[in-house]
């Protein structure tokens, strides 16, 4: 009985179409984080799951840069931990100088390079060391990321103060040009550094490379991916090239790929590749074979019994034998066709992948137990063999070869059968050999035991650091939050004083009641007039004060404001002031932030009745007296 596949969970179908619409494979990517990265965006659009949000992503397409904001975590400065590049530019950089030799070209990769701090940390000590001219002169610094918006920033290279507080003032003096509140990295010397979208899962990676630095990059990804990104740091570094990674990463079994040179600064070296060695020359035949004709060739291609289909260095279909036309469908046309334009480029398996893989690596790859229904109708299995075609260690094309293994599948079918019955006698001799082998396991499970925790611990390190990271990038961003309410407090405090000077200079009393007639403001002259202050009359209802002024009859004029039905109302009041005296007064109701219907509040202004323009103040005051 065939096993049930596994549904996909919803963040795998999340990450699928993330990959497909926008070509970031997340996939490789520590689960934990994601989950909690993921979860920071659902929360903040106030959605509930992620099938909602991916329906939120297809309606809302400027989504995605918020999200993939969140997910890499941009957290970087420059020298950043100093006592490593003090060591860097004590040690490494002369042993990199003395490799090189001469006037040699110099090649550095910033991997992960996010806004380019690093790379200008790395671009000054190397001008510190070779000198400005020598420096244009042979350096290129390769910076990597692929986050658009961090790459646009690292171009632009300009800093804010608090960027650079970690470079030394004599550095920051000669590479940096000062402008209002921010620095920028001298033109001159920025040429040498070149930025670049990379991914490190996906793309080839740069080669012939002197230093790389990868910092705190690699704890992001899962065991797995990471093991594939080493290799092709390891392809990427010259046979004297070093690679500087994050204080909480360590390269334990990845031994055969980098060796240790500093374990506290996290400095490695490459450990060369094997190489396969060369053949010795065949003796010369006595007497040399006759010239075969190109035409013989293409006959012996086409007539080869393995479906074959030659595809050139940039995709191009160069030739296509006679099984291949007609296991697949395929055409003499289709020659000169870009391979990703047919059926065959992805099915009965995905070629394209698979031959980027085979260049970049210089091997064969064999994909087994590829099933495919042939014209005939016929179910045929095949053995697909993708071999790259190299011309001096170049890559100028690739060989794929379908063996039709369908036979042998029955056959082994069969012998699998056969051997069912001799597996029980096998089993009881296995159990023997077991036994023996017990005391040898038990020493080899202590060994392991101890290499488990090892990489458990590294794991837990690389987890804190990684969490350690997203709080430094919250913290940032609630920093740049309290900058702007800073900002916002300090311009409320403004208006609040310039309001407040209007008021006490206002020889008119001035009363402002809320949507439930609480006061809110009482401005020196209703103190003056009516013997109450501020204090004493804030946050009570207006029809309960008691301050010689008939309130009850302003009810209607009020409601009538705060509900938008007039713009305004007059009403002249009989009144007393603090001094007992009676005097006529005129009440203005205006209201305060009106709507459509209705009003926030109402402003009430008070002055004494049949005053002129110019002295209705001075009866306020007299009134008042």
């Amino acid at each position: 009985m065939p096993p049930t596949a596994v549904s996909p969970s919803p963040l795998d179908l999340l990450l699928e179409y993330l990959k497909l619409s926008r070509g970031f494979d997340f996939t490789g990517y520590k689960r934990s984080s994601l989950e909690r990265r993921i979860a920071k965006r659902i929360e903040a659009v106030g959605i509930e799951d992620y099938v909602a949000y991916r329906d939120y992503l297809e309606v809302h397409p400027e989504e995605f840069a918020h999200l993939f904001n969140t997910i890499l975590i941009n957290v970087t400065s420059f020298f950043r931990d100093a006592l490593v590049w003090e060591h860097v530019a004590e040690h490494t950089i002369p042993k990199l100088l003395t490799a090189v030799g001469g006037d040699g070209p110099i090649r550095v990769w910033c991997a992960g390079c996010s806004s380019g701090e690093e790379a200008y940390t790395v671009a000054m000590l190397l001008a510190e060391t070779l000198g400005e001219r020598e420096y244009l002169e042979r350096v290129k610094i390769y910076a990597t990321d692929i986050d658009d918006e961090a790459l646009n920033e690292a171009r632009a290279a300009v800093y804010s103060d608090k960027a650079v507080e970690t470079i030394p003032p004599a550095l920051l003096e000669k590479y940096f040009e000062r402008s209002e509140r921010s620095h920028a990295f001298r033109k001159d010397l920025r040429r040498a550094v070149i930025f670049g979208r990379n991914d490190l899962v996906q793309d080839a990676p740069i080669s012939r490379i002197d230093l790389l630095t990868c910092r705190n990059t690699l704890m992001y990804f899962n065991a797995e991916t990471q093991a594939r990104i080493l290799r092709r740091l390891n392809f990427a570094l010259n046979e004297w090239g070093t690679l500087l990674l994050g204080k909480s990463e360590m390269l334990i079994t990845h031994s055969e790929l980098f060796a240790l040179e500093d374990v506290k600064r996290r400095l490695f070296v490459r450990v060369p590749r094997t190489k396969t060695p060369e053949r010795s020359s065949p003796p010369p035949a006595t007497t040399p074979d006759p010239p075969v004709s190109a035409v013989v060739r293409d006959l012996a291609f086409d007539s080869a019994p393995a479906a074959q289909v030659v595809v050139g260095a940039t995709g191009i279909i160069v030739a296509i034998n006679r099984q291949a036309r007609s296991l697949f469908g395929l055409a003499h046309a289709d020659l000169g066709r870009p391979l990703r334009d047919i059926e065959l480029s992805y099915r009965p398996v995905d070629l394209r992948s698979n031959l980027e893989l085979a260049t970049l690596e210089r091997r064969t790859i064999v994909l087994g137990g590829i099933e495919h229904t042939v014209p005939s109708g016929d179910r045929r299995t095949f053995d697909v063999h993708i071999t790259p075609i190299l011309d001096e260690d170049k890559a100028v094309g690739a060989t794929v070869a379908f063996a039709d293994v369908t036979l042998e599948q029955h056959l082994r079918a069969e012998l699998e059968t056969s051997n069912a019955e001799l597996e029980n006698a096998y089993e009881e001799l296995q159990s023997i050999v077991e036994e023996l082998e017990t005391t040898n396991e038990e020493l080899q499970s202590t060994n392991e035991e101890l290499e488990t925790t090892n990489e458990e611990l590294q794991s837990t390190n690389e987890e804190l650091e990684t969490t350690n990271e997203e709080l430094q990038s919250t913290n940032e961003e609630l920093e740049t939050i309290n900058d702007e309410i800073r900002k916002r407090t300090r311009e409320l405090d403004e208006v609040n004083r310039f309001l407040e000077t209007i008021l006490t200079t206002m020889e008119t009393a001035v009363v402002v009641v809320d949507g439930q007639l609480i006061v809110q403001m009482w401005n020196g002259q209703a103190e003056e007039l009516f013997g109450l202050r501020l204090a004493e009359v804030q946050d009570q209802a207006l029809l309960g004060l008691d301050i010689g002024l008939p309130v009850g009859d302003l009810t209607e004029p009020l409601r009538e404001v705060l509900r938008g039905a007039v713009e305004r109302e007059v009403v002249e009041l009989d009144a007393t002031n603090r001094r007992g005296r009676v005097f006529r007064s005129r009440v203005t109701v205006l209201p305060l932030e009106a709507g459509p219907e209705s009003a926030y509040g109402a402003v009430l202004l008070i002055e004494a009745a049949h005053a002129t323009a110019e002295g209705s103040s001075r009866r306020v005051a007299d009134a008042s007296g």
